[in-house]
């Protein structure tokens, strides 16, 4: 690390939730630096993102160089696969209903780390380094080192070092962590039958599997359950794989092929005591660890990142310490909401899944229902799902009233897209 000025933000982790916060700093205004180990090119996976996540890579300028590559999510179906007793009936979310064409895009995680490295280049200071090994408060600011000792300096500290983040330990920050008895099987297919860019979410007891279209044909999968049955099937060959993924999908895209490798991990969830304090505050999975249903992680971390940027910037203008007390506690007030109600429904409805409690297969059954069969329940819902706007932050907010993503259906058209997700 180089440079004896004070940076106005450090964002410690370079993926990202650490570049897409420096990039919304840069453009804010802030002298900013990011700090971590090159991006990697090798994570198959991809993510959902909603229109104010599609907005905010706008915003940065992002988004014309990934949209070629990612796929619209026009619709999103949800299958109750319980095998409860009371079967709710099926429910598609149309981004239609609410005047847009697409709710997000699913973005390729390789793609989307790459373009934000490369833009990174000449808006912030990028530092290439395995990671902070010191962090140092002096004052009205803190000294951070690596491992070779090489300091920079920053009024304030961003901790975008994921779950077992070092400077989120420096800040003194608690955690909260609890398990699932889950596993997530994830990997990319072909299919004989067009997605026509629905995603489809099967409720299942052990879980939830989720099918999220992509680019081309293709689509990328999701498989929550057991880990002694995600084990057996990780241990299957593609063709004895794709019998097993088919019969949970009643051959809803035909005949699959073209498995990429599959890979697996167990669930897990983990929220933050606080998000800010002693110069430190928190995005991304320093702050939120939730399993991946509904879509919600990588998003609530645009979030994260554009209030981050906002509230800086806020502080700044108006002379104060953009990294003391009061802004920390600006963005606590920011963030705290969005992220405890996007992690308890998250969570209850995971758990409402697996659990044996008497009448919460009911409840849910009832919810179901009543989506199914209540066009202006559905429409509320995705509104707050895919569009809250309480706790949007102004660099997320669409570029033009009435658009969302992609087309509005009064025929305004979006920058960069071409919809067909």
């Amino acid at each position: 690390m180089a440079g004896q000025d004070i940076f106005d933000i450090a964002v410690v982790g370079a993926g990202p939730a650490g570049l897409i916060t420096g990039l919304s700093c840069a453009a804010s205004g802030l002298r900013t630096a990011v700090i971590g180990p090159p991006s990697g090119s090798t994570d198959a996976r991809t993510s959902a993102l909603f229109g104010g996540s599609i907005d905010l890579l706008k915003a940065v300028g992002v988004w014309p160089e990934l949209v070629e590559q990612s796929a619209p999510i026009s619709g999103i179906r949800i299958v109750d696969g319980s095998g409860r007793w009371l079967a709710a009936p099926e429910v598609l979310f149309r981004a239609s209903e609410v005047g847009i064409a697409a709710f997000g895009y699913n973005v390729p995680n390789a793609a989307l780390t790459r373009v934000l490295e490369g833009m990174s280049r000449g808006r912030l200071s990028r530092v290439i380094c395995e990671g902070v090994r010191r962090f140092e408060p002096r004052g009205d600011h803190i000294a951070l080192s690596d491992g070779a000792g090489h300091e920079i300096r920053a009024r304030l500290v961003v901790a975008a070092d994921g779950r077992n983040s070092s400077a989120r330990q420096f800040a003194g920050i608690d955690v909260s962590t609890w398990s699932y008895p889950q596993s997530a099987i994830v990997t990319t297919f072909e299919h004989q039958r067009p997605h026509r860019g629905i995603s489809t979410e099967l409720h299942r007891r052990a879980g939830p599997l989720t099918v999220v279209p992509g680019k081309d044909g293709v689509s990328h999968l999701v498989w929550v359950d057991t880990p002694d049955e995600a084990a057996r099937l990780l241990a299957l060959d593609d063709k004895a794989f794709g019998q097993a993924l088919n019969s949970e999908l009643k051959g809803h895209l035909g005949t699959l092929s073209g498995f990429s490798p599959r890979q697996s991990f167990r669930l897990s969830g983990q929220t933050a005591r606080t998000l800010g304090k002693n110069r430190v505050v928190l995005v991304g999975e320093a702050a939120h660890v939730i399993p991946p249903i509904g879509a919600q992680g990588l998003n609530l971390s645009f979030r994260d990142a554009a209030t981050v940027a906002e509230v800086a910037a806020g502080a700044k203008h108006d002379g104060s310490d953009i990294g003391g007390d009061a802004t920390l506690a600006r963005y606590e007030n920011a963030r705290r909401t969005d992220i405890s109600t996007r992690v308890f429904a998250v969570d209850l409805l995971n758990r409402s899944l697996f659990t044996n409690l008497p009448g919460i297969g009911l409840v849910r059954g009832l919810g179901l229902f009543a989506l199914a069969t209540s066009p202006a329940l559905r429409v509320q819902i995705m509104r707050e799902g895919f569009m809250p706007s309480a706790s949007t932050p102004k660099m997320m907010a669409p570029s033009r009233t009435g658009e969302t993503v992609g087309r509005s259906l009064t025929g305004a058209s979006s920058e960069g897209h071409d919809l067909g997700n």
